[in-house]
């Protein structure tokens, strides 16, 4: 028996990278999963990788930054698959370069990918995890926010730390729901960061170089599986916290 059978996970952007690998974690510890993304190809993948292994999951079209899609998408997922127990946020929109020169609908973007994509969906499950006696929320942010150099990273970390406090003011406020709300800040070999790795080898080896533990995480068992843990009965003390899945790296305070 997985720590999470019976449970039911809502997880966005889960159609590769970061959020496939948290979906293939939560299958593995028998969470039904619904694997929203904007490609319905990717997370027709996701679905059918889960259920080759034997799990229950399905997939959902929905891009999180169009409003009128997560009340459906929500619906579809609770009628599929009877309610569910967990979100996670990990969809996202990245924004980089320099303060003086990134445009302001390339953030405005980011915010409605991230920080309001995110608070409309916790607001859509609340209700429904409520009347199933509790939930877990998971929201991705970034260590990009406490990095020692924050250059060319402001625009992107401005959205991941309004998603920080959404977190913090929805774990005060749910707990009496038994609703925990965390943060996660990963850092993960997702198909963007291999990319950038294989085109800037010299500055990839130099980032690597800043990590304790000297390597960068993979996202089913560095991430999902601390992602599993979190959104678990053994976890069931934590919330309103930031977890930095980063092998050390930032100094978080």
């Amino acid at each position: 028996m997985g720590t999470l059978d019976g449970k039911v996970a809502l997880i966005t952007g889960a159609g590769q990278g970061v959020g496939e690998g948290i979906a293939f974690a939560l299958a593995k510890e028998g969470a039904s999963i619904a694997a929203l993304g904007r490609t319905k190809a990717k997370v027709d993948e996701t679905a059918e990788a889960i259920r080759a292994l034997g799990g229950t999951a399905i997939a959902v079209e929905c891009d999180v930054a169009k409003e009128d899609q997560l009340a459906p998408a929500v619906d579809e997922v609770v009628t599929a698959l009877g309610g569910i127990d967990i979100l996670v946020n990990n969809a996202n929109y990245s924004v980089l370069g320099p303060i003086a020169q990134i445009k302001r609908h390339h953030v405005e973007k980011a915010l409605a990918v991230g920080p309001l994509a995110a608070l409309s969906l916790m607001q859509l499950c609340h209700p429904v995890m409520k009347e199933r006696g509790g939930g877990a929320v998971i929201n991705m942010v970034t260590s990009a926010a406490v990095r020692w150099d924050t250059s060319n990273y402001g625009g992107y970390a401005a959205a991941k730390e309004a998603l920080r406090s959404l977190t913090r003011a929805a774990a005060s406020e749910w707990g009496r729901d038994n609703i925990r709300v965390n943060a996660v800040a990963p850092h993960a070999l997702s198909p963007g960061l291999k990319g950038w790795i294989e085109h800037n080898p010299e500055e990839a080896a130099e980032f690597v170089a800043t990590i304790p533990m000297g390597r960068i995480g993979e996202c089913e068992e560095d991430i999902g599986r601390a992602v599993a843990f979190l959104v678990g009965p053994d976890a069931r003390y934590l919330t309103g916290a930031t977890i930095p899945l980063d092998g050390g790296q930032a100094r978080w305070v």
